[in-house]
C-alpha cells in the first residue's frame, strides 16, 4: 500500500483529505506545516511516495516545502502536488517551477483529486 503524506495547518482539510486518500487505498499520514513534514518524511522517507501541501501555512509554506524536497536527492522520485485556494497563474507557475508535479485548487472534489493523481502516477488503488 503506498503512503501519503499531506501536509494543511487546516485539521478540517486535512480530514477530507485523509478520508479521500483512504477511499481511494492509500496509507495516510499528516503534518501540519512544512517543518512538521520535513519530521515525518525523515522517519518515512522510504515508505511516503506522494506528498500534498498546502500553500499557505506557518512555519515553512508548501512551496518551501517543495524547494526543500527537490534539493534533497533522496526526494526525487517522490511526487508532489499543491493543493491550495492560491489561484493566480504566477503563483500555479512558481509552483511547477520549484518542483511540485501537479497543482490543485480548493475547493476540490474527489474526482478532481482522482484525476491529478492519475496524471502523476498515483492511481486509486482500491480493490488492489
Amino acid at each position: 500500500m503506498s503512503k501519503v503524506l499531506v501536509v494543511d495547518d487546516s485539521r478540517t482539510i486535512r480530514i477530507i483529505i485523509r478520508r479521500i486518500l483512504i477511499e481511494l487505498g492509500y496509507e495516510v499520514c499528516e503534518a501540519a506545516n512544512g517543518i512538521e513534514a520535513l519530521k515525518v518524511l525523515e522517519t518515512e522517507k522510504t515508505a511516503v511516495k506522494l506528498v500534498l501541501a498546502d500553500w499557505n501555512m506557518p512555519e515553512m509554506n508548501g512551496l518551501e516545502l517543495v524547494k526543500c524536497l527537490r534539493q534533497n536527492h533522496e526526494f526525487d522520485s517522490l511526487k508532489v502536488l499543491m493543493v491550495t485556494t492560491e489561484t493566480e497563474m504566477d503563483q500555479m507557475a512558481s509552483a511547477l517551477e520549484a518542483g511540485a508535479n501537479e497543482y490543485v485548487m480548493k475547493p476540490f472534489t474527489k474526482d478532481i483529486l482522482t484525476e491529478k493523481l492519475e496524471l502523476v502516477g498515483m492511481p486509486s488503488m482500491a480493490g488492489v
